[in-house]
């Protein structure tokens, strides 16, 4: 199983549709520990981004990423914005200029998408962000690639991983971003960054699989 330019197109769509559907839960979980915008600010950024794919895919896959991520960028407010830009842009960079993904290439991208993150935000495991949803989503998905898994695979184990590691950041204190200024009152709520990482991974999963 390889994923066209087209494939990853498609994914991103129905990402944009799983936003959208989420709107309000992400909206009520960083209202509980943020400023409320989470959930209107990813939907506005995907819901741009499926008009621009509308008008024209690129022929890469890389490139639909790259599109993803200055399409982010520009319409997704809040710290949402540069973090997922940045993890969209340097999966882009990391597939370079392949006609397919394959599960080693997904794998890669996601490390990648990682390291922009931890780079763009400063932020560790847990310090409750979506970094305590990525990096244990990165860890399963390079191990299923390296156990032949395909791209289905690889997805499903980070996606997995991912909420795992989103429904874990409930317990923990804030030490990165808005959330952080409640100090221990951040505790015993989850992180919308982390829950809305597992639910884009849940949904390119759900994409590759149908």
């Amino acid at each position: 199983m390889a994923c066209t330019a087209e494939d990853v197109a498609r994914a991103l769509r129905a990402v944009a549709a799983v936003v959208k559907e989420h709107r309000e839960e992400l909206i009520r979980l960083d209202r509980e520990i943020g400023d409320g915008d989470h959930g209107e600010n990813l939907a506005r950024g995907f819901t741009a981004l499926v008009s621009k794919l509308d008008g024209d895919v690129p022929a890469l896959p890389g490139g639909v990423l790259r599109l993803a991520a200055t399409t982010l960028i520009s319409t997704v407010g809040g710290a949402a914005g540069p973090l997922y830009g940045t993890a969209f842009l340097r999966a882009a960079t990391s597939v370079g200029d392949a006609a397919t993904l394959d599960a080693a290439s997904v794998a890669g991208a996601l490390q990648a998408a990682l390291e922009g993150v931890v780079a763009r935000g400063k932020a560790a495991v847990g310090d409750k962000t979506m970094v305590d949803a990525l990096t244990p989503a990165v860890v399963a998905a390079e191990a299923a690639s390296a156990g032949g898994g395909d791209v289905g695979a690889v997805l499903t184990a980070a996606a997995e991983a991912a909420e795992a590691g989103a429904t874990a950041t409930v317990p923990l204190v804030a030490r990165k971003g808005r959330a952080s200024y409640l100090g221990e009152r951040s505790a015993g709520h989850l992180d919308p960054g982390a829950r809305s990482t597992a639910l884009v991974l849940r949904s390119l999963a759900g994409q590759v699989l149908s």
